[in-house]
């Protein structure tokens, strides 16, 4: 396997955009404010009870079995614009698009901005995926992506920050394998093999490194062999849990000043409740006056308060991105869609 010297950040971020200046700006793709008419057979009441807006019939209309909810205004205390696609998975299954990068070699495959993920692929439900970087002319995954069983790219298995002292941290990973959906930590070895955790290595910058993980490092692994699978980190839930292990996992530079998981941006994640997978987004960075985004450990809280069980953190930042019939839910903070390595979709059966 290629090792490629790069720094990996949270959120693999641009400039922040300035604030428009307007509470309800007139964006083409704002999406109204106005829920849903009320149905007498709401798919998640228990959504509705906690101040989410069914805005589904706000879009074209959609497969059966996939919801669209909006936000209350503010979310863990602070002023937010989100949304969550919610998919019934006994009707609905869920994808993953992606490079084809799959041991971190690079590709000359171009990056898609989500709105052509959906022009090509005409899911109802486009979502940004993991971590990707540019180096040299090619491409590369950062990321787990994994569909129908083939592997397009593995988390980066290892960090420096000096180039002379390296981590091999695990991973978060969000997966499906016979049926069920989870939330675990990966390692991609040396040796081509690629295991699943139930934990993570304890890494943190302000320790000396770890070893590198192998078939009994952390704990006694697992193959892993997902069906479908996104790539990114932090774990924020895993077996109904709050984990956050953005430490372990590294997503911070060892300056007090350089903590982004403990930061306010535009942040992207998936979670399970068992039968239903929940897409959440948010956008932040004052594209939405007063609206910065949340901290890693608020998304956690939202998610768990979805009622998920496991929830993964995804790209975010200008990555930040929730199509629904191509049509965008949040104000990206970039200012226009940004081309991504991977992204998710939700389609019919």
């Amino acid at each position: 396997m290629k090792f490629r010297k790069i720094y990996l950040l949270l959120a693999l971020v641009g400039v922040a955009c300035s604030s428009k200046g307007n509470t309800t700006p007139e964006w083409p793709w704002e999406t109204p404010d106005k829920p849903a008419e009320e149905n007498p057979t709401e798919p998640n009441p228990s959504l509705v009870e906690k101040g989410w807006s069914n805005v589904t019939s706000a879009y074209a209309s959609l497969p059966e079995g996939i919801a669209v909810y909006k936000a209350p205004a503010t979310l863990e205390g602070v002023k937010a614009v989100a949304y969550v696609a919610v998919a019934d998975l006994s009707v609905v299954t869920w994808d993953v698009w992606s490079i084809l990068d799959p041991e971190t070699q690079g590709t000359t495959e171009s990056l898609k901005t989500p709105g052509e993920v959906f022009a090509a692929t005409s899911a109802p439900i486009v979502m940004n995926g993991g971590y990707f970087f540019s180096e040299g002319g090619k491409r590369y995954n950062a990321s787990v992506a994994v569909s129908a069983g083939k592997v397009y790219g593995v988390n980066l298995n290892y960090a420096s920050e000096d180039w002379v002292t390296y981590y091999y941290p695990t991973r978060g990973v969000f997966y499906e394998k016979g049926g069920k959906l989870g939330a675990g930590w990966t390692y991609y070895t040396t040796s081509h093999q690629h295991y699943l955790y139930g934990k993570p290595a304890d890494n943190a910058w302000e320790k000396s490194p770890l070893q590198a993980p192998d078939a009994s490092f952390p704990e006694k692994a697992a193959t892993f062999d997902a069906t479908t699978a996104i790539g990114a980190g932090p774990v924020l839930l895993h077996e109904g849990k709050v984990v956050n292990s953005w430490k372990a996992e590294l997503f911070y530079g060892n300056g007090s000043d350089d903590k982004m998981p403990e930061a306010r941006h535009p942040r992207t994640a998936i979670g399970s409740t068992g039968s239903r997978l929940v897409l959440f987004v948010c956008e932040g960075r004052g594209m939405t006056e007063g609206v910065p985004g949340l901290t890693t450990g608020e998304v956690a809280s939202v998610m768990k308060s979805l009622g998920c069980t496991e929830a993964l953190n995804l790209d975010g930042g200008g990555s930040s991105c929730l199509l629904v019939n191509g049509k965008s839910t949040i104000q990206e903070s970039d200012g226009h869609q940004r081309a991504v390595g991977s992204a998710i979709i939700l389609r019919k059966k």
